[in-house]
């Protein structure tokens, strides 16, 4: 990749594609995902992927997995074609007459790019988990109100029971308009110093990793890497790098969480948080949904390089009428 001239748009509409398409495929898994990792030692809801997915389902219908997923499929195009096409760009700036990159200029091509990201990926993720964790709150509140009627006396339970239950669900635009009058832009971009310490160890680790993986595919270094290999090599790189990330993703989830469930813990940044998170619940509390983040990244990732790799956007900008000099 690192020798070969980028067509800025084509990179785009790839980044783009892949993004819908993976989005759409695991988006019931990344939610379950969140509402694990925001358990704290309250009253927890789930015990497992199956069990939250399961429960969600009760809850909220097959649409409740989707939760947020609007937002997603929204900022996803634009948050994966800048990753790529940032790694791409640095890449080739970084190598020195197309000759092979080192593993260093490697690892410094995926920084640039995790940094380039977060411009949509801390704004994305901020209201994507308040979409994702709403229904993890109300199902905890409804439990606790249930546990209080069974405890209370018989009038009083009555009394409660009469009373109509009321879902405030609120919206992508709701909560940024509510953010954008208390806190201005800053609200949207609560979690950044976290969301850093996440994306850009991800893609130091991710491109690199990928880049040489799918090396080991290749017969000859000017031919692409078998469709197979594309894919095996981002979904291996996806989840090794998700997994050792999963810490950071973990704190960023907390701290971007604007609604608690009953007895959690708030947070005043990210040493508070990883303090608190340690002392409380533990160091494996770091690794808390990090299989189901190992399921979303892998084919997540695995479709985008295919989808780049194969030029589906080269294909289609090549169907377009070409003007004559």
């Amino acid at each position: 990749m690192a020798d070969k001239q980028i067509s800025l748009p084509a990179k785009l509409i790839n980044g783009g594609i892949a993004g819908l398409i993976g989005v759409t495929c695991v988006f019931p898994i990344d939610l379950a995902k969140t509402r694990l990792q925001n358990q704290q030692n309250g009253q927890r809801m789930y015990s497992s992927l199956s069990d939250c997915l399961i429960k969600t389902i009760r809850s909220e219908g097959y649409f409740g997995m989707y939760r947020g997923a609007a937002v997603n499929l929204t900022l996803v195009t634009p948050e994966k074609a800048i990753k790529l096409a940032a790694n791409d760009f640095f890449r080739h700036h970084l190598s020195k007459d197309g000759k092979k990159l080192t593993l260093l200029r490697e690892m410094l091509a995926g920084c640039g790019a995790g940094t380039c990201q977060v411009i949509v990926t801390t704004p994305m993720e901020m209201l994507k988990i308040q979409l994702q964790d709403a229904g993890r709150i109300e199902a905890q509140k409804k439990l606790m109100a249930a546990q209080a009627q069974l405890s209370s006396s018989p009038a009083a339970a009555a009394a409660a029971a009469a009373e109509p239950a009321v879902e405030r669900r609120p919206t992508a635009t709701q909560i940024t308009r509510e953010l954008l009058r208390s806190k201005g832009i800053a609200g949207l971009y609560k979690g950044l110093g976290a969301t850093l310490l996440r994306d850009v160890p991800f893609s130091i680790v991710y491109f690199p990793l990928f880049a040489n993986l799918n090396k080991l595919g290749q017969k000859d270094p000017n031919v692409k890497a078998p469709f197979y290999v594309s894919f095996l090599s981002g979904c291996v790189a996806g989840s090794t790098a998700a997994v050792a990330v999963n810490p950071c993703d973990v704190i960023k989830t907390r701290l971007q969480s604007l609604q608690r469930g009953v007895n959690e813990d708030t947070y005043s940044g990210i040493l508070d948080c990883t303090k608190k998170i340690w002392q409380r619940e533990g160091p494996t509390a770091f690794f808390k949904g990090a299989y189901c983040r190992a399921l979303v990244i892998a084919p997540l990732f695995g479709i985008a390089q295919v989808v780049y790799f194969v030029g589906i956007a080269e294909f289609l900008l090549d169907l377009l009428p070409k003007h004559q000099a």
